[in-house]
């Protein structure tokens, strides 16, 4: 909650599985199933980008620098009528997301769509990006320090 990712909720229209799952070392993961949530959402058909084509985009390129945007769903924001879709059932509550979370039937896509209008003017010449990994590229690398 102090992230500002999720809410506590009074009475939603959905209530999904916590499910708990290991990472390495030992900890824990909270993960919520959305699976019966997403049979009921129409499939947004948005395109991704093709992994071969972007690979043969960086040919010739001198230096190339990767980019994670972390904790980039959690960057777009929920509808308010929405965030009572996506909501979950813990020990200390009832609780909703208020941005966009991981495990959504179309996170991806809208993810892709957002980041496509961002770069749109720089995706294919200087950047290249897979829903939130990002590639920059330069033919030269006194280029790619410059830029």
């Amino acid at each position: 909650m102090a992230a500002g990712h999720i809410e506590e909720i009074q009475f939603p229209e959905w209530l999904s599985n916590v499910v708990l799952v290991p990472k390495p070392g030992g900890k824990w993961r909270m993960c919520i199933d959305f699976r019966d949530l997403n049979k009921t959402c129409p499939k947004d058909f948005y395109p991704l980008p093709r992994i071969d084509q972007l690979v043969d985009s960086t040919s010739g390129c001198e230096l190339l620098s990767m980019m994670d945007a972390s904790q980039g769903y959690h960057q777009i924001m929920l509808a308010p009528e929405d965030r009572k879709k996506v909501s979950f059932i813990t020990s200390e509550g009832t609780f909703c997301y208020v941005a966009m979370p991981f495990g959504l039937n179309n996170a991806g896509a809208t993810y892709q769509r957002l980041v496509d209008k961002i770069f749109h003017s720089q995706i294919g010449r200087n950047i290249e990006v897979y829903i939130d990994d990002m590639l920059v590229k330069r033919k030269k690398a006194e280029e790619h320090v410059r830029t």
